[in-house]
């Protein structure tokens, strides 16, 4: 599941790992925040997140500088998936780790049939002579509908 959108299970429980209460980590949150600042003392560049499970497609920068736990570098998360279900969205963002949306694509209505089109799946490729990362989003039919390319951090 995506690491900033909140997904709730329920009326109290998170089925996602943002707690929705855009604070100190809280939860599984702690775990994710236990990794980014392990990578960030071990100088662990160039981090990507690739996430799924929330039935439409998105970009989100993570920023400590708006974060509420600021103790790790800036990265990026693409979010695409599942595949032939329903489509939903939009979640909204949790601000424990600063995400900021950079794009989405989501159904008109809750629960839009895979026949209507709202389907979507990412592809990535890394050059291998630059190191540069290009993602990108896609339709049902394979349109690219958002792509973002980074640059290596050395």
């Amino acid at each position: 599941l995506p690491i900033g959108l909140i997904v709730p299970d329920g009326t109290a429980a998170q089925e996602g790992i943002a707690q929705g209460d855009h604070g100190a980590p809280l939860g599984r949150e702690r775990e994710i925040a236990d990794l980014l600042s392990y990578a960030k003392r071990k100088k662990v560049r160039n981090m990507v997140w690739l996430t799924a499970d929330v039935h439409y497609t998105a970009a989100h920068f993570y920023d400590p500088s708006k974060a509420a736990f600021k103790d790790f570098d800036p990265f990026w998360e693409f979010v695409s998936g599942p595949m032939n279900a329903g489509a939903f969205g939009p979640n909204n963002l949790e601000g424990t780790f600063g995400p900021q949306l950079a794009f989405q694509s989501v159904p008109p209505a809750a629960n839009t049939s895979p026949a209507m089109g709202y389907q979507f799946f990412g592809e990535v490729a890394i050059n291998a002579e630059t190191a540069e990362f290009t993602a990108n989003l896609r339709d049902i039919d394979g349109k690219a509908i958002y792509t973002k390319t980074l640059q290596p951090v050395r």
